[in-house]
């Protein structure tokens, strides 16, 4: 265990980093955006025309971190849904898998607090309010819906053009503009998070818990379900999926019993 410990810190850094400067920015973009001190509401008085601006953001964004060296390096799950679906089967030890969600919502809470120290009340009161995660006017149940459903179609995406050579280092380029889509037409019904420690970074600060649950279940089990759907379809076992966005970049590799070598000769 302090042997994986020791070999892995530098990815579980990473991690941290990821959604630590992902919400940093979500917080200068919800600012930008939104915040009374912005032009923007007056430009663009259409609510789901701000939310198609900030969801363009946000797909710039996720492509940047996943597609940065440090991105490829840890792979940039900055979720714990998505590496806990990636532990279910089978792809992470116990030990890395408890590292990386334990620096996710580190990183993601030392985001928020930094947005809060540089941006100040525009970020920290209302209408932006740390950027919690609230369920829409449709209540719980269509948040739930929601969530579970936004976090299934993601991870079921990424599996399925992370396993096909010729479209593998291009799933990041689906990836951001599937999150943006679901900023746009999806955020009224549940917040948008399809991430536990992003809805919790903006949580802890605010004091705002309201259906924590919620955001923690329903994309946990999502992706999980993803997963386990995908392994149980295509009948390939574990060790013959890619999980990584870029599995020739030659990078120490967190999911230790992944071979790249094998994976694609095996298949091809």
């Amino acid at each position: 265990m302090f042997q994986t410990l020791r070999n892995h810190w530098r990815e579980y850094l990473i991690e941290a980093w990821g959604l630590g400067f992902f919400m940093l920015l979500v917080g200068v973009y919800a600012v930008a955006i939104d915040s009374d001190l912005s032009p923007i509401p007056e430009l663009l008085p259409a609510a789901i025309a701000r939310r198609a601006l900030f969801g363009l953001l946000v797909c710039f964004t996720v492509i940047g971190i996943v597609c940065s060296p440090w991105g490829k390096r840890s792979g940039a799950h900055i979720n714990p849904a998505f590496t806990l679906a990636l532990f279910g089967i089978g792809k992470m030890k116990a030990i890395d898998a408890i590292a990386y969600v334990v620096a996710q919502f580190i990183g993601g809470t030392i985001g928020v607090m930094l947005a809060a120290i540089v941006l100040g009340r525009s970020f920290t009161e209302p209408p932006i309010n740390y950027v919690v995660t609230l369920p829409g006017g449709w209540g719980q149940l269509a948040a739930f819906l929601t969530e579970f459903g936004m976090s299934f179609a993601l991870m079921g995406m990424v599996l399925i053009f992370m396993n096909i050579q010729r479209l593998a280092s291009l799933t990041p380029f689906f990836l951001g503009p599937l999150v943006g889509l679901y900023i746009t037409f999806l955020a009224p019904l549940s917040g948008m998070s399809i991430n536990p420690a992003r809805t919790v970074a903006s949580a802890l600060p605010a004091g705002i818990w309201t259906d924590i649950w919620l955001y923690l279940v329903a994309p946990t089990t999502g992706m999980l379900l993803a997963a386990w759907v995908y392994c149980r379809i295509t009948k390939r076992h574990p060790l013959r999926l890619n999980v990584k966005f870029f599995p020739h970049v030659p990078t120490p590799c967190i999911h230790c019993i992944y071979s790249r070598s094998r994976h694609w000769r095996s298949k091809h």
